[in-house]
């Protein structure tokens, strides 16, 4: 099930980007087959898989990339497959003897994605980084944080998965549907450095046309709106407001019993907006606000932890969460009305359904045989 049914996927274990991607991957129907190491892994990621979101709906082999037997079971597989995903640093791949090169000799229509942080060339390339570094460079992090306060690391949220591994996915497919059309294959070369510095490309337009302040929390979207903003509810939870269109703001206005609001867009009196809202916010506890809310096109909403989001009606009713292993977590998106994707398959055990997978991948009992004697494992 799913658009990519059929697409053979071979990923090198990795940690953050690289596995979110495949996930992507997986949640659209691709057969995505996951190199772990032999023993358990250092790299990060929850020793129970079950609790291992991003390696759902994935099987799984084993095999010691630093041997030389298994590199050469490595290149059967990637004989066989359509896009290979790899997220170690620059050259890596190249020292294994898994390089571009090598196999796209083996394989000329393979789509060979590579993940990193500040891509495959530049002064940066070979250094370590993580997600807060790639977009503190992107310029992305200076934006985040309210007016004369430091910065504040959007999760890892903007580098890692929306800059990296979604635009290493969207990229992969960009390449299997070029190959469709050339019948070869080539690079992607995903930085989260480039990713994160495109995601914020609207805000770059704007500062260019002078309608963006780069100091923090000036703007409108930024905090230093008061109409779009979070306010904290007698309970101490919160709520969200993103007011911008003039008849939404209106509308804020009329639930909130604020008639005399000044006008919308008069910044000098956008602290005494701010106050009236905190104080209105502060009187009622947060379940209220959205009892007197409801219905409305005010653009609010409660800010819910993650246990909350779960059992949201709304997000009930488009049933955007699944139960995987006993493990709550989003469902595939986006959907597809034709195409379906299945509810995923709980993440593999380390060899787990590697056996049938190679069976799958065109592999007769004889050649499985000679990968197992290369030191590739498998669980059935």
């Amino acid at each position: 099930m799913g658009p990519l049914a059929g697409i053979k996927v071979l990923e090198f274990e990795a940690i953050g980007p690289a596995p979110f991607a495949g996930m992507l991957l997986a949640d659209m129907g691709a057969d995505v087959l996951l190199v772990d190491r032999p023993g358990a892994s250092g790299l990060g990621i929850p020793q129970e898989r079950s609790y291992d979101v991003m390696s759902r709906g994935k099987r799984s082999v084993t095999l010691d990339l630093k041997s030389p037997s298994g590199v050469e079971a490595a290149l059967a597989l990637v004989a066989r497959a359509d896009a290979l995903i790899e997220g170690f640093r620059p050259g890596v791949m190249e020292r294994l003897g898994l390089g571009p090169e090598v196999a796209l000799q083996r394989n000329q229509k393979l789509v060979y994605g590579r993940m990193t942080g500040w891509g495959q060339g530049g002064p940066l390339a070979p250094r370590a980084g993580h997600d807060i570094n790639y977009i503190a460079l992107a310029g992305v992090l200076n934006a985040f944080g309210r007016k004369g306060e430091a910065p504040v690391p959007p999760l890892n949220l903007v580098g890692d998965f929306g800059g990296g591994g979604m635009l290493l996915g969207f990229g992969v497919v960009c390449g299997l549907l070029e190959a469709q059309r050339s019948g070869r294959g080539q690079v992607i070369d995903a930085a989260m450095v480039d990713g994160a510095a495109l995601l914020a490309g609207m805000f770059q337009g704007l500062l260019a046309a002078n309608q963006w302040s780069e100091e923090r929390g000036t703007n409108i979207l930024d905090t230093g709106a008061p109409w779009y903003d979070v306010y904290q509810t007698a309970d101490r939870k919160y709520v969200a407001i993103g007011a911008i269109e003039d008849k939404f703001f209106a509308e804020l206005g009329s639930r909130l019993k604020l008639l005399d609001l000044p006008a919308q867009h008069d910044r000098s009196r956008w602290p005494e907006m701010r106050r009236r809202f905190a104080d209105t916010f502060k009187s009622k506890p947060r379940d209220e606000w959205c009892r007197i809310f409801e219905g409305s096109d005010a653009c609010f909403a409660p800010v819910l932890s993650w246990s909350e989001a779960r059992k949201d009606r709304h997000t009930v009713a488009r049933s955007a969460y699944v139960k995987v292993a006993d493990v709550e977590q989003p469902a595939p998106a986006p959907r597809f009305s034709r195409t379906r994707t299945a509810v995923p398959q709980p993440p593999p055990e380390r060899g787990e359904g590697g056996r049938q997978a190679l069976v799958d991948w065109g592999f007769d009992a004889a050649e499985v045989k000679r990968l197992e004697s290369l030191g590739l494992s498998t669980r059935k």
